[in-house]
């Protein structure tokens, strides 16, 4: 029985999708419910399985741009998968001849003696690679018939192709030697999320009034917070405690206070929410994309960790869903993990704002009339002027600054607690 591969929808409005990678070859003998391909859509990457054990006959190549709905391989659920004979997998000999014995060791490499007889076309292990599969207990014969399953890509082949199949020669001096003085030009097809990130992008500056403050915060509390209560928070939670919780707090309590920001434009009509979905930037393979974390608002640090460190494994892993992106109030993006000073992050549509983090940099700054060295970073507010206010924005910012340097504030909704006792 033949078995059809079709392209499932990944969402609404999405008609096309294209073929990002083919996990198996052409012929594979596939397993049910085993991923056999990856699709990009304007949304997301997304995985289709296989529906039955089967022999794959793939209708499509890589990087092609196909419909929903159409087929792109078919699975013959009643071919059987050929059991390789032990022959196939390579092992280990016990005994070596005195002619071997005799051969001399390349001078560079101290291999064991098992791999003076390996065939040419099994896989080389390196001494250090043996000595970690020792202390993991790992069967080196599964881990060679795993890599010589693996499929080549084209990026392989052009590797190949560049240096001349010199596998001796160390490859972290060939990886460094990029320029080859030659004057070509590689046009690379974009990728559906990459389009439709560039279209919104340019929708954004086209249609939002679009302006961005900026302050600075003195993050020293808070890395005096996280270096005192840093140990104890893994064993407690078992999380390390990030900066990112911080500012996904702060900015919580700020938006009580200032509604605005996290309000949206549907029309002529303004969108208020009472709940706080904050939408954390994180970059992936595919390019950047914000999963979002739900009622951010009623989370502690533990939970917002947690929750951020679960959204960005899945987003590198790739298993990143349309739900876990969809919607958000408010976004954060941290450019300071790159290295970025300063800079004016664009607004995530439809929201109304988004902060931009920044590195941290010690630098000289006046505290009651003396000057003294302090870990600074600098923050930028872009908002969309329509909407928000200079008064709102410069506001929110103000607050979010005056909690991250006082973070007992993040407790009292914004207010001070000396303040809040006094009933103020």
């Amino acid at each position: 029985m033949e078995i059809e591969v079709k392209v499932p929808s990944p969402g609404e409005s999405i008609t096309q999708v294209q073929i990002a990678a083919w996990l198996v070859s052409n012929g594979d003998i596939v397993e049910k419910d085993q991923d056999i391909v990856e699709i990009d859509s304007d949304k997301a990457t997304l995985s289709i399985a296989a529906e039955a054990d089967g022999k794959i006959s793939i209708k499509v190549e890589d990087g092609e741009t196909v419909d929903v709905g159409s087929v792109i391989a078919t699975i013959d659920a009643d071919a059987k998968a050929a059991k390789k004979p032990a022959a196939e997998i390579p092992t280990e000999k016990k005994e070596h001849t005195a002619e071997s014995s005799k051969k001399p060791e390349p001078p560079a490499v101290n291999a064991p003696k098992e791999l003076e007889h390996q065939e040419e076309t099994d896989i080389h292990i390196s001494p250090l690679a043996r000595k970690l599969m020792a202390e993991k207990e790992l069967d080196a014969a599964q881990i060679t018939a795993f890599f010589k399953k693996m499929r080549l890509g084209k990026e392989d082949v052009a590797f190949f192709e560049k240096h001349g199949g010199h596998i001796s020669a160390p490859v972290e001096k060939q990886a460094n030697n990029n320029w080859t003085g030659k004057r070509e030009k590689e046009p690379k097809k974009m990728s559906p999320l990459r389009i439709k990130l560039a279209e919104r992008l340019v929708s954004v500056k086209n249609e939002t009034a679009m302006l961005t403050t900026f302050n600075e915060v003195n993050m020293g509390p808070i890395m005096d917070l996280r270096k005192k209560y840093k140990q104890k928070f893994i064993e407690k939670h078992g999380v390390s405690l990030g900066f990112m919780s911080f500012f996904t707090k702060a900015v919580t309590e700020a938006l009580v206070l200032f509604p605005q920001v996290n309000a949206q434009i549907d029309g002529n009509e303004i969108i208020y929410h009472s709940y706080a979905d904050i939408g954390i930037a994180v970059s992936s393979p595919k390019g950047l994309v914000v999963p979002v974390i739900r009622n951010a608002e009623m989370m502690g640090l533990a939970e917002i960790e947690t929750k951020i460190k679960e959204l960005a494994t899945k987003a590198r892993e790739k298993r990143i869903t349309l739900d876990d992106m969809s919607g958000g109030t408010f976004t954060i993006t941290n450019g300071g993990v790159f290295g970025s000073m300063l800079s004016t992050p664009i607004i995530n549509p439809p929201q109304s704002a988004i902060l931009g983090m920044h590195n941290i940099v010690e630098r000289p700054v006046a505290v009651n009339g003396k000057v003294v060295v302090q870990p600074v970073m600098y923050l930028a507010l872009s908002y969309d002027h329509r909407i928000i206010d200079g008064r709102e924005s410069v506001g929110f910012l103000v607050k979010v600054k005056e909690m991250l340097e006082q973070p007992s504030k993040m407790l009292f909704g914004g207010k001070d607690p000396l303040e809040e006792l006094l009933g103020f």
